[in-house]
């Protein structure tokens, strides 16, 4: 009988690791978080087919560079002056692909599934930003980068989308999954920073 083998999260091996830093470090939080739907999307920002999207999504296309809008299960980036990767958490990849592909592809747009191309990671609380700060070269002081700002850049040796939520402190960040773990291991090895002395 054939066993069924089923995905595994790309931070498997560090969830417990996170989750000890999450108690240990006072004002942080970092938790790998389940896997989402996301599609890169491709269509003129000023044309039909961007209504179409924003009718479809409920929610319009942002234009404003490094920004991201709520949709309602999921989020619209801005990637590019005609790009933008939308997330679902209750869509399967699969169906929104082709549900936005359906949207777009009469108005010369695209819509490919890009779900597996990236994995997610929650950092929140009063200590984030300075521990992004360690590895970041962009400002993400709050009056620099505020709530509904995103960015492309790197943390450490390793690429990241990274979106500001909410008003305070909380981050998600975008992750390619071969290199989830090196990010994991440098939160982890950062945050030494602010452990308490024994």
């Amino acid at each position: 009988m054939a066993e069924t083998l089923y995905p595994a999260h790309p931070l498997q091996a560090w969830k417990a690791a996170l989750a000890e830093l999450t108690w240990a470090v006072d004002g942080l939080m970092v938790k790998p978080e389940e896997s989402m739907a996301a599609v890169d999307l491709r269509v003129d920002a000023a044309g039909p087919g961007a209504e179409a999207v924003e009718r479809a999504l409920g929610s319009a296309l942002p234009v404003e560079p490094n920004t991201w809008t709520h949709t309602t299960d999921g989020q619209i980036i801005w990637l590019g002056p005609d790009e933008w990767l939308v997330t679902s958490k209750n869509a399967r990849p699969h169906e929104l692909e082709d549900s936005l592909g359906q949207v777009v592809s009469a108005h010369g747009g695209a819509a490919v599934d890009v779900s597996a191309q990236r994995t997610t990671i929650r950092l929140s609380g009063g200590r984030a930003r300075e521990l992004l700060s360690f590895g970041c070269s962009i400002d993400l002081r709050a009056s620099a980068f505020p709530n509904g700002s995103s960015a492309q850049t790197s943390i450490g040796q390793t690429g990241v989308l990274i979106l500001a939520l909410g008003s305070g402190d909380d981050f998600r960040l975008f992750v390619r999954p071969s290199f989830a773990g090196y990010l994991a291991d440098w939160l982890l090895d950062t945050s030494q920073e602010f452990r308490p002395a024994h």
